[in-house]
């Protein structure tokens, strides 16, 4: 394949090489082709082409070595894509392995200073909205205490980093504790929900004790909703990347939530809308972009009245 760059900014696409027969070929793409493989070379010395960009399969080593050597003999610059576009990229960078060039294809964005700026930026954070509802804190836990019986805090088994099972705090908001194998999640009207318990989820306050996980590292303020153990175990086998959004510490908002998916994902579709969403907030992450969550999010508690 052959692409020529000018001396600007703009890449002009010249046409390709490829040794298919036209009938493996789509009708729309033949009048491009330029000749098969063996005559690149020479097309690309003889045009003075700038940049070659070579897309062939990692199964055809032979032909891939042979193409190179070929074109080491003119003045272009030679380009590899690799043949991953079946799989989600997350982060994908090319690194050095003890001299050795590696592409990296589904790797955390909190590598280096950005672990750095991601951690100290949720202590920081952390500390001081703490510090600001504690007295919101308090009167919550009260509520919590007089509503129905049972302990002020629900500690529940969640996946956090890499997999690994951690234990997040919420509000108690049910007279129930579901924390086993098999966890129902809350749907509008649940019974189970007690009516202060019903306040708590819509303003999200049954979500603020998490602030202390953050400080713990067991979560970030900014990141993947963390599910429920026995949730994980069931949409890791039905959607595709699902286990992905665990190569970063879970969070108490998301670009998924921000989106309008919080809460119940009572379909597949559902959940599988707000997994893209959690990868794409792995591919793009910054720290303007936590920024304009925890906004959005703050938002969406003052305003929001779909939520239970």
């Amino acid at each position: 394949r052959a692409i020529q760059s000018g001396f600007d900014q703009s890449t002009e696409f010249i046409g390709y090489f490829d040794d298919r027969i036209d009938s493996r070929v789509l009708p729309e793409a033949r009048s491009m082709r330029l000749g098969g493989l063996r005559d690149v070379a020479n097309y690309v010395y003889a045009h003075g082409v700038h940049e070659v960009y070579i897309t062939l399969p990692l199964g055809s080593q032979p032909r891939l070595v042979e193409l190179m050597e070929a074109l080491q003999g003119t003045t272009a610059s030679l380009y590899f894509v690799p043949d991953v576009f079946g799989i989600s990229i997350i982060q994908g960078r090319l690194q050095d392995m003890n001299g050795v060039p590696v592409v990296g294809i589904c790797e955390t964005p909190f590598t280096g200073t950005n672990d750095l700026v991601k951690r100290v930026s949720d202590v920081i954070l952390a500390s001081i909205i703490l510090v600001l509802i504690s007295p919101l804190l308090a009167g919550v836990a009260i509520g919590v205490k007089l509503s129905s019986p049972g302990p002020v805090i629900f500690k529940q088994r969640r996946n956090g980093l890499d997999g690994e099972e951690i234990i997040v705090y919420k509000f108690r908001s049910m007279r129930t504790q579901d924390n086993g194998a098999v966890v129902r999640q809350a749907t509008k009207g649940d019974s189970r929900i007690t009516p202060f318990g019903a306040f708590i989820r819509k303003t999200s306050l049954d979500e603020l004790p998490q602030f202390i996980n953050v400080l713990q590292g067991r979560m970030s303020i900014v990141g993947p909703r963390p599910h429920a153990v026995a949730h994980n175990e069931e949409y890791r086998r039905l959607i595709k990347a699902y286990m992905v959004r665990h190569k970063v510490r879970p969070g108490i908002t998301g670009w998924a939530q921000v989106h309008g998916f919080r809460g119940e994902t009572e379909t597949i579709d559902k959940m599988q809308a707000r997994v893209e969403y959690d990868l794409e907030y792995l591919r793009n992450w910054s720290l303007g972009l936590d920024m304009q969550i925890i906004i959005r999010t703050i938002r969406l508690m003052l305003f929001d009245r779909n939520a239970y």
